[in-house]
């Protein structure tokens, strides 16, 4: 079943990248109390991920602070490592990057898709989601293979 709008965010372990390495942080303590702009792509370093959907959000992060965000997330189904890389060479500043290497999170809010005929396996769909104090206000998921609902400057216009 996938995750809809006014929804609570499921219980899962996602793996922050720091720059001390990677630290578990559950999703629960991740986004209690607190608006967060989670921002869900199907791989690190990828083409559109990496020249539109990050830049996007490091490019409008002030402005998305001004309206009230306390944290943008990126999250994908990677490792802590690829993703402390990718964040530290888009200088992604202040964006924090969560690990689902295993596609828990992904599994558990219903948007995954099969990436195999990629070499991909397993991967999130591109979203993104406002999430206030662990639930989900509003929910912009990507038709396959499109790069726009779930943009930065999108998002921006709902809130």
């Amino acid at each position: 079943m996938t995750i809809s709008v006014g929804d609570r965010i499921p219980t899962v372990t996602l793996t922050k990248a720091t720059p001390n390495g990677p630290d578990q942080v559950s999703s629960d303590e991740f986004f209690k109390g607190r608006k967060v702009a989670l921002v869900a792509v199907p791989g690190a370093f990828t083409p559109t991920c990496s020249a539109r959907h990050l830049p996007g959000f490091v490019d409008n992060a002030e402005a998305l602070k001004a309206k009230g965000v306390d944290e943008i997330a990126f999250t994908s189904v990677n490792d802590a490592f690829v993703m402390g890389a990718w964040g530290k060479a888009s200088d992604a500043g202040d964006i924090t990057m969560l690990a689902d290497g295993n596609a828990e999170f992904a599994r558990a809010v219903g948007l995954t898709f099969d990436g195999s005929k990629f070499g991909m396996g397993e991967r999130s769909q591109r979203y993104s989601m406002l999430v206030n104090d662990g639930v989900v206000e509003q929910l912009n998921v990507e038709a396959p293979g499109a790069f726009e609902v779930s943009s930065a400057e999108h998002l921006l216009s709902e809130i």
